[in-house]
């Protein structure tokens, strides 16, 4: 009789080949899951009896920045494992374009910490556009060397459509390399049509999360893409696309979160609320599980992952009701996690990677004509809209429009001391009295703030900036909150704990200084500075317009 480590028995077992449950023994020894089903010949030395649960494999998000948690990677391997994601499919490209090469190595050895399993994609485009300024470029040659790395599995979402249209000689090395060590590239289809989605599969781009309507998840369906259905802080897109999935199609289909808060993650979850969401949304529980787990590990070309079958890693998850996704037993590598899997040391990063000389007369944009250019916040999506409207002119300078929520909003370049900044007028986000500021900024990175008078923008910019990077609200008389983020300026170098209730401190702050907003107003200012995606976005070099492709005058011809 050979011994083994752990035996999970008479549970439901999820099989992802069948999509069905069925009622199983399973055998693990040595992180693998070694027999599946009745097999007297083997005695574990631990027993978890599963009877009446559901038993499932460890879920898996395919594609997610940990950055925007705000915490670092064994930090938010604390608050995930439990929830029973088990591996991340990662993109560091935000520190990425802030340090560069170090910033990644900062982040696959912080990862090497936690049990949660961070399998990184390296990043396509740093800098994301050529139109804007960030804290590093990498190109092929630069990358080349990471992928000596064992966590590395791919090449992450590939934003410069043009770079690849044009075959730029960067780009096409970039994808060879990726393809040539026979790994996944994802792509970040935004604003692209069928045949441009088309061009990007030729190209060997063949994942994308970006869909945000029917029509969009249909024409990925078209260009044979695997598609990552998204539920994050800000982008809130899976009940918009959730119908799109048939049982005939659903192979194609998986979760991510891209971009979630640690708030928002501790309050609702993370892929387990992806799930939660499809069941309700009318997908089969067999379904939503298998898109959680083994189509995300397809989709990666991620072997022996995904599923409860011989020889495949041993991740499970054990729950009690499968429309709750009640967590009750999580299992990675063949280990029960408790909280003694998690002890881990902090690593430091003592680069200051925030520095700006803005003066507050900078903060004043001049018009000479009364007609310009609104980006507005759509709630709860990361796209803006694009208006133009009539605004208040004093002395030759734009004046706040408090009666139709138009505000004036800055992007400052942080990396370089370069002395540039954009100025625009926004619409959406009801502030009466005060600025928010934060140097997460998407995803250049810059500072970016938005507020009620120039004094009070400035007074949050010189805040986050003496904490090495942040998020800080003010009024128009004192600062009310500050959640310092020294690591790259975009990340906290304290606990999940902390850090959650630091959040929580600046979400209550902004509430203080405006009436109110059905969104989190802080990611969302994030995602303003994003120009890869339509339609207004503000840079550090001026406004610019996505359908044009080109920086515009924040007055309208």
């Amino acid at each position: 009789m050979q011994t083994i480590d752990l035996l999970v028995q008479n549970g439901k077992v999820l099989n992802v080949f069948t999509n069905s449950f069925e009622i199983n023994d399973i055998f693990i020894n040595n992180g693998k899951i070694i027999a599946v089903g009745n097999h007297s010949e083997l005695k574990a030395e631990e027993i978890i009896d599963a009877n009446n649960q559901f038993v499932v494999p460890g879920f898996i998000d395919s594609h997610v920045h940990i950055e925007s948690s705000l915490v670092t990677p064994s930090e938010l391997g604390k608050v995930l494992v439990p929830m029973g994601i088990t591996s991340i499919v990662v993109d560091p490209h935000e520190i990425a374009n802030v340090s560069g090469a170090d910033g990644i190595k900062y982040m696959i050895e912080d990862a090497k910490q936690t049990p949660l399993e961070v399998l990184v994609m390296l990043p396509s485009s740093v800098p994301a556009t050529s139109f804007e300024h960030n804290g590093a470029t990498l190109t092929a040659e630069d990358l080349h060397p990471l992928y000596n790395e064992e966590s590395v599995i791919g090449l992450a979402e590939v934003m410069d459509y043009p770079a690849v249209h044009n075959k730029d000689k960067d780009m096409m090395a970039k994808l060879k390399d990726a393809l040539d060590h026979g790994y996944q590239i994802d792509g970040h289809g935004a604003g692209l049509s069928l045949e441009q989605l088309k061009e990007y599969h030729e190209n060997g781009i063949t994942t994308d999360h970006e869909s945000v309507s029917l029509e969009q998840m249909n024409d990925r369906l078209a260009a044979d893409m695997n598609v990552f259905l998204r539920e994050g802080t800000v982008e809130r897109d899976l009940q918009n696309t959730i119908q799109a999935v048939t049982e005939d199609n659903s192979d194609r289909f998986s979760f991510c979160t891209d971009d979630k808060f640690i708030t928002t993650i501790i309050q609702e979850g993370s892929i387990n609320f992806n799930i939660k969401l499809a069941i309700q949304y009318g997908l089969k529980p067999e379904t939503a599980y298998k898109m959680a787990s083994y189509n995300a590990a397809v989709a990666h070309k991620l072997d022996k992952l995904g599923a409860i079958k011989e020889d495949y890693q041993a991740d499970l998850v054990i729950v009690d009701h499968l429309d709750q996704v009640d967590v009750k037993t999580v299992i990675k590598n063949g280990k029960v996690m408790t909280e003694e899997s998690f002890n881990t040391t902090p690593i430091e990063f003592d680069e200051n990677c925030v520095h700006q000389n803005l003066s507050v007369d900078d903060l004043k944009l001049p018009l000479n004509s009364n007609k310009c250019h609104v980006m507005g916040v759509i709630a709860n999506h990361i796209e803006t809209t694009h208006s133009i409207q009539e605004v208040p002119i004093e002395d030759g300078y734009f004046k706040t429009d408090l009666a139709n929520d138009v505000l004036l909003m800055v992007d400052a370049e942080r990396h370089h001391q370069l002395g540039t900044y954009g100025l625009a007028l926004v619409h959406g986000f009801n502030i009466k009295n005060g600025a928010i500021a934060t140097t997460v900024a998407h995803d250049s990175h810059n500072i970016v703030a938005v507020g009620t008078t120039k004094e009070a923008i400035y007074r949050a910019i010189q805040e986050v900036t003496a904490t090495k990077g942040g998020i800080a609200v003010v009024d128009e008389g004192k600062t009310l909150a500050t959640m310092p983020l020294p690591v790259a300026g975009l990340m906290s170098d304290k606990s999940w704990q902390a850090a959650s209730h630091e959040l929580e401190e600046i979400e209550a702050a902004f509430k203080k200084i405006s009436d109110g907003v059905d969104f989190d107003p802080f990611i969302t200012l994030s995602f303003l500075t994003l120009p890869v995606i339509p339609t207004l976005k503000l840079t550090d070099q001026g406004l610019y317009d996505f359908n044009q492709q080109k920086i515009i005058s924040v007055e309208a011809e």
